[in-house]
């Protein structure tokens, strides 16, 4: 999770209120954070302070370095001041500087001009920077002096830092309020109309686990009239007669056309409205799947009668069915939907590429012949044609205008939505486009810090290897980054310098997919690259994404491993982006028929041969993975501190 727009943010919180998981969270997405550490050692027989410093430390990540301040309040200012731009800073805490601060052996000191040194300090720091402050002031007034002097300076300090931070969060009960934050959008104070963008969703007495009530969207832009999906032929039709119709693709419609045509279909998430339909920016609050759902699912699997040692990493095929359809005996994807996204790149990306191979992949698509629509025949999936803007050579300029990404990312939320609406149980998504994988080894430079040779595939044509179209692309990328060296990475930015509109409207179509509780299988670099993206939007979106193969694609590689992403196979299928995943997706479909149909070992089963306490699977009826229950949450920390349900 990120702050779009924000470089230092201020979290606070009491004690045991989440705050310093919440703070954790907002640098996750860093390559390497350099953790600053305020408290001292303090009495060494106290055992108890000794294990909350001890959880503290065994929480950061390897990758994570570590400085201690205690002994010199004045030095947190100093390691503010040196730090670089391209650092992410994470301090945690001010009470504990505060302490410090306080302590005699620092006496006499002038508290105010130390405060007011540490928030200038904070105001200039050039890096990424993440402060935790308890929040004492809403407790009794301390009965002792020193009580006293310390709540009066931490509440100074709090304030000095609040003002000079970008954004300020409120963490209570583990839930976070934004009390503060530069990037959101004006609002007139007096307009009821204008709704804030942190307002929460009221809670439905009648939902389900007292989920948040949805909230329908506003009127988008109006659809162009043509239809935009194909009907497959069923999976029992032969191959050889396996032809889709064609498939009338709309064009992404303009960002600034009037909101008078048909709304959105469907119910979304509680996310910021506009006069002109959604508004789609950093920190939305979707659902995550079911946490515990996925466990139950897998510890069944222990509980079956199976001859040999079971699914092996297959396993994770049946723990993600059952979290994203929210029940512990998953069923098979049903309706499957192939998102096939053409946009090309222009300039040094598309070396190598044969003038006009993309549009021809893209004709086979809607006439029903190749190998992505002969898979997706085989598969029983629809296949929909997206056309997208072409972007600009991004070494010269901006790959796309500020207008064209939103209006894109609007696009691809359409598409997921139209997709639930239609029953669709999975989506793939796949692209066509020339320039495609360096605009995504671009976007994976800039989020995660890649070097770009090492995160762009050989460039393979008619069967030979061009390594001067490879040097090309490597060089396209380079010049790209030195001109947006001083640009925000925030994610519309990425899209608009570097991503284009194939990997914008696969940001929309994932942030769509999430909000509609839709999994979806990555394959290939535009995936994963909008992958990378929708982290800054909304840090839920992976965890309902499922990557089958790697490919043997850098990239992928790279942004699974960043993403969490484990790849369940290792076929190295190179058929094209969306072709590998169809090539999958029997197996996986046959994997989750299998643990759904399993008996239960003779100890664990009735006298039937069944579970006594379940419903024989065989006989059930399939759940649809769009509206089963879920969680919702804003950052993973969320996810592996909740309290067991089924305690006690």
């Amino acid at each position: 999770m990120s702050v779009d727009g924000c470089n230092t943010v201020l979290v606070l919180g009491g004690i045991r209120s989440g705050k310093s998981e919440f703070a954790e969270a907002l640098v996750a997405d860093a390559v390497t954070v350099r953790y600053v550490a305020t408290a001292t050692g303090g009495d060494p027989d106290d055992a108890e302070w000794a294990a909350r410093l001890a959880a503290h430390r065994n929480r950061r990540p390897e990758t994570w370095t570590t400085e201690e301040t205690g002994d010199d309040p004045r030095r947190l200012a100093d390691v503010l001041a040196s730090a670089q731009p391209h650092e992410t800073l994470l301090v945690d805490d001010l009470g504990g500087w505060v302490t410090v601060l306080l302590d005699p052996a620092h006496q006499p000191a002038d508290d105010t001009v130390t405060i007011a040194e540490l928030a200038e300090a904070v105001r200039a720091c050039p890096a990424r920077l993440v402060l935790v402050s308890p929040e004492v002031g809403l407790s009794l007034v301390p009965t002792t002096p020193l009580g006293r002097a310390f709540a009066d300076a931490l509440g100074s300090a709090n304030q000095a830092v609040a003002d000079a931070c970008d954004a300020v969060a409120l963490v209570v009960a583990g839930q976070a309020c934004w009390l503060k934050r530069s990037d959101a959008p004006s609002t007139d104070a007096g307009s009821p109309s204008a709704p804030s963008p942190v307002d929460p969703a009221p809670v439905d007495p009648a939902a389900p686990d007292g989920h948040r009530a949805s909230i329908p969207a506003q009127a988008g832009p109006s659809e162009p009239d043509t239809p935009a999906t194909s009907v497959a032929p069923g999976a029992g039709a032969p191959v050889a007669e396996a032809v889709l119709p064609e498939v009338l693709t709309p064009g992404v419609p303009p960002a600034a056309q009037p909101a008078d045509g048909a709304g959105w279909a469907a119910p979304t998430m509680t996310l910021p409205m506009v006069a002109t339909g959604l508004v789609i920016q950093s920190g939305m609050e979707l659902p995550l799947p079911d946490e515990y759902a996925g466990p139950q699912a897998v510890e069944r699997l222990a509980t079956r009668d199976v001859p040999g040692a079971g699914l092996g990493v297959l396993e994770r095929v049946v723990g993600f069915a059952a979290a994203t359809q929210g029940t512990p005996t998953p069923q098979p994807w049903g309706p499957v939907r192939v998102l096939l996204l053409h946009g090309d790149h222009e300039g040094g990306a598309s070396a190598g590429s044969p003038a006009g191979e993309s549009a021809r992949r893209a004709a086979q698509a809607r006439a029903g012949v190749g190998v992505l629509a002969r898979l997706a025949a085989e598969n029983g999936a629809t296949l929909q044609v997206v056309d997208a803007p072409t972007a600009a050579p991004m070494e010269v300029g901006a790959a796309l205008t500020a207008e064209a990404v939103e209006s894109a990312l609007r696009h691809g939320w359409r598409l997921a939505e139209e997709a639930a609406d239609a029953g669709v149980h999975l989506l793939v998504l796949a692209a066509c486009g020339a320039g495609t994988e360096a605009a995504a080894a671009a976007v994976l430079a800039a989020t995660a810090g890649a070097e770009p040779p090492a995160v762009l595939g050989r460039v393979v044509r008619d069967g030979t290897v061009d390594d001067t179209a490879w040097m090309i692309r490597c060089a396209a990328v380079r010049d790209a980054l030195h001109r947006t060296r001083h640009a925000s990475r925030d994610a519309k930015t990425v899209l608009t310098e570097l991503g284009g509109g194939d990997i914008a409207v696969a940001t929309g179509i994932l942030l769509g997919a999430t909000a509609r509780r839709l999994p979806v299988l990555l394959d290939g670099p535009v995936g994963v690259a909008a992958g990378m993206v929708s982290r800054d939007l909304a840090g839920q979106a992976r965890h309902w994404c499922l990557l089958p193969d790697h490919g043997g694609h850098p990239a992928v590689r790279l942004a699974a491993d960043v993403l969490g992403l484990s790849p369940l196979l290792d076929l190295r299928l190179d058929l094209g982006e969306g072709a590998n995943a169809l090539a999958a997706l029997p197996l996986l479909r046959s994997v989750l028929a299998l643990s759904a149909a399993l008996p239960a070992r003779e100890d664990d089963a009735g006298p039937a041969g069944e579970p006594a306490d379940e419903e024989s699977p065989e006989f059930a009826e399939p759940e649809p993975a769009g509206p089963g229950p879920a969680t919702t949450g804003s950052d993973d920390e969320e996810r592996t501190d909740a309290p067991d349900r089924h305690a006690g």
